[in-house]
């Protein structure tokens, strides 16, 4: 149990990180959002990565030319750089939600979704997953974070009600839900990516690189291809939209601290993510990965509700304390599971 403490801690720690990088997003204006998001991804997805696995893994730039270059491992990259790429639809289809649904809802649905199929693909990957001890437990806490989430979306979708009613406005919340249902499913092939580019940890441990830090090479390979589709995005709409002079538009400092914050807090979820999961073991990314994104939900409702997303809708707030209970519930099964023999 001792062993599990670290592993575990890190990982509540990011997900701290994973709940408030959502507060970024509502401080793009003056920029347009191609511009706020190209930013971004540039720091959150190539600058952060590249500079923590320059600083924590040694001999890196080998680490990476072996993986492009050596045949044995270059379908590995293709995977891993393929779910990255597939990842980055989901992140821009996070970004189009939130003004439809609010940061809550879109959080909930997302991480929930994003958190069990992010998890059940490399558990049925694994040999022989179905008789491991483990099994049973990843499942039961996967059915009980659906259940949290689902509690949690139903929360939501009482307080737009009331807020619409309040407005007059129509509501989109169709549409919205719609939307992050997609984005929730492409999410969690993330974390997919993730393990696929084991095999890249392996070789940054074998060249010198302690476990929990070999992981950020795997990273920099999973988020290179989710840079090319989200950067390949924005740079269409900066062309599209005519757009490029509203990186220099007045009073756009506050925005690029945003993205700035956004970039650190959302690189610095994956990366103790990705620690605490090398720690935890071969089912680290089994586990871990729901656990974050899980109690993420709660960090960001908090921010929500600070925000004043909830005022005036008491009863769904207390059917949203409902849900992060059940959340915090499904995270104690999920690492209860790992002590299973």
């Amino acid at each position: 149990m001792e062993s599990m403490f670290l592993p575990f801690l890190l990982i509540i720690f990011a997900s701290v990180f994973q709940g408030s990088f959502g507060l970024g997003m509502k401080y793009m204006a003056p920029l347009k959002w191609e511009s706020w998001w190209l930013v971004h991804v540039t720091i959150a997805m190539i600058i952060i990565p590249l500079v923590w696995a320059f600083i924590a893994v040694p001999n890196l730039s080998e680490v990476l030319s072996t993986s492009f270059s050596d045949p044995t491992m270059q379908g590995v990259v293709f995977m891993a750089m393929l779910f990255g790429f597939l990842w980055g639809i989901g992140g821009i289809l996070f970004g189009v939600s939130v003004p439809y649904i609010g940061l809550s809802l879109t959080m909930g649905i997302v991480m929930g979704l994003a958190g069990s199929v992010g998890a059940l693909i490399p558990l049925l990957q694994m040999e022989n997953a179905t008789t491991t001890p483990q099994f049973p437990y990843v499942i039961l806490g996967l059915v009980i974070t659906l259940v949290g989430v689902a509690i949690t979306a139903k929360a939501g979708i009482d307080k737009d009600k009331i807020s619409a009613d309040a407005s007059g406005e129509q509501s989109n919340i169709v549409k919205g839900i719609s939307i992050a249902v997609a984005c929730g499913v492409l999410s969690a092939l993330l974390n997919v990516g993730f393990v696929q580019a084991t095999p890249i940890a392996k070789l940054a441990e074998e060249l010198g690189a302690i476990d929990r830090n070999a992981s950020l090479a795997a990273w920099v390979v999973v988020l290179f291809g989710a840079y090319i589709m989200n950067a390949g995005y924005a740079v269409f709409l900066l062309f599209k939209n005519k757009s490029w002079n509203s990186f220099s538009v007045a009073g756009s400092s506050k925005a690029y601290k945003g993205a700035i914050v956004a970039s650190i807090c959302w690189f610095g979820a994956l990366g103790v993510y990705g620690q605490g999961a090398a720690l935890i073991g071969p089912i680290g990314g089994v586990i871990g990965w729901p656990m974050l994104l899980g109690l993420s939900l709660i960090v960001s409702n908090f921010w929500a509700y600070r925000a004043g997303e909830w005022n005036n809708a008491k009863k769904p707030f207390n059917l949203l304390l409902i849900g992060l209970v059940v959340l915090v519930l499904a995270s104690v099964v999920l690492g209860y599971s790992n002590t299973a023999a």
